[in-house]
């Protein structure tokens, strides 16, 4: 049988793709060596990078910077209020995945307001709230769904499965964002951005050609790579070949799982019961057009922010003053210039995002030791 995984983990394969990394950097340099800037867009780049120590391979003038690819990081305090507010509620049961239990809001977390009694569950997959809902027909259950385009199609498929089986205790609060979108407006933010890794995750979903705009665009190479480590390793020896041979376009490294076009069925069952928000605040970035999804007017029925709006306020809540976590997003900081990163904010009493979602850049950092 064929080992997936550690096959991508050999130490000579690393090995060979560090060297070949080397001699195209060496050629690069040629006429006078220069910083590359890689963003990694995806959080689970960030934490294969720090766990298998991948900078350590490179040379030093390749650099990577941490971008907004954990949608737990990027979700704006007034809307984990939404899920607070909604799960304080009477008879009201909220679900959702469980980092997001541990972020803080503008007062409290999901986890506080759960100590209080309200009831929030952790879910494995949301096809759990379907149970939920049936067993406890006299109460509201809602999903407060939140991911990239990975997990959409999932929250898609439960509001489906909940029209067929008639069940009118279940509603949703869309928190589904997009990743092209703020990386567009990173880089209209002048970020020092030379190259970016790829979410292969996303893509499976969207297929890689999605990110083919930015790359045209903004003149930069993108390579979609997968999590393990040479898969990184190969990612950033395609952006140096590109760079060597005058290109800047989009590669797929992860072509196991990711092709041009997609999961198309996916993508229709996304469009068929959701469309893009006009605009949607993302803790750090701000508001971006076009960057978050919503449930179509059709079903407002089941949209928890049609249904309980009066309860829910949009006013924006800034972050603690003394957190990083907008510029880490952005990419212009690293966790080790936050002054609180591993001492006031910690996994057991984060002040920010970043430290909280398994995801996180500060969370990568603090668990691999660079503290």
């Amino acid at each position: 049988m064929r080992d997936y995984i550690n096959e991508y983990r050999d130490p000579a394969l690393i090995g060979a793709i560090a060297s070949q990394i080397a001699r195209e950097n060496k050629r690069l340099c040629e006429s006078g060596e220069r910083q590359i800037n890689i963003m990694e867009i995806c959080g689970g780049h960030t934490h294969t990078i720090m766990k298998y120590g991948i900078s350590q391979l490179l040379p030093a003038n390749i650099r990577f910077i941490h971008g907004p690819g954990c949608p737990v990081c990027v979700m704006p305090k007034e809307r984990i209020d939404h899920a607070i507010t909604l799960a304080e509620m009477p008879d009201t049961i909220l679900a959702t995945l469980g980092d997001m239990i541990r972020v803080p809001g503008s007062k409290k977390t999901l986890q506080e307001a759960r100590s209080a009694g309200a009831d929030i569950r952790a879910l494995y997959t949301p096809l759990d709230l379907i149970k939920i809902a049936r067993e406890n027909p006299r109460k509201k259950v809602i999903f407060f769904a939140i991911g990239f385009e990975t997990t959409t199609p999932m929250t898609a498929i439960l509001l489906e499965k909940t029209i067929a089986l008639g069940l009118k205790n279940l509603f949703f609060h869309i928190n589904h964002i997009l990743v092209p979108p703020p990386v567009r407006a990173i880089m209209l933010d002048g970020g020092e951005i030379d190259a970016f890794l790829g979410p292969s995750h996303v893509s499976v979903i969207t297929g890689y050609q999605i990110f083919a705009p930015i790359a045209t665009e903004f003149k930069t190479p993108i390579t979609v790579s997968g999590f393990e480590p040479s898969d990184v390793l190969q990612g950033v020896l395609m952006i140096l070949r590109q760079f060597n041979e005058g290109r800047r376009e989009v590669e797929n490294q992860y072509s196991r799982a990711v092709s041009a076009k997609g999961n198309e069925k996916a993508q229709e069952l996304i469009a068929k019961y959701m469309l893009s928000r006009e605009s949607f605040r993302w803790r750090g970035l701000g508001d971006i057009k076009k960057s978050a999804l919503k449930l179509r007017e059709n079903y407002a029925e089941f949209d928890a922010e049609v249904v309980f709006k009066e309860f829910l306020s949009y006013e924006p809540i800034d972050d603690h003053k003394l957190c990083l976590c907008a510029e880490i997003l952005k990419g212009k900081k690293s966790p080790l210039d936050c002054k609180v990163f591993g001492k006031a904010c910690a996994p057991r009493s984060p002040l920010g995002s970043c430290m909280v979602s398994g995801e996180g850049a500060c969370a990568a950092y603090y668990k691999y030791g660079l503290k």
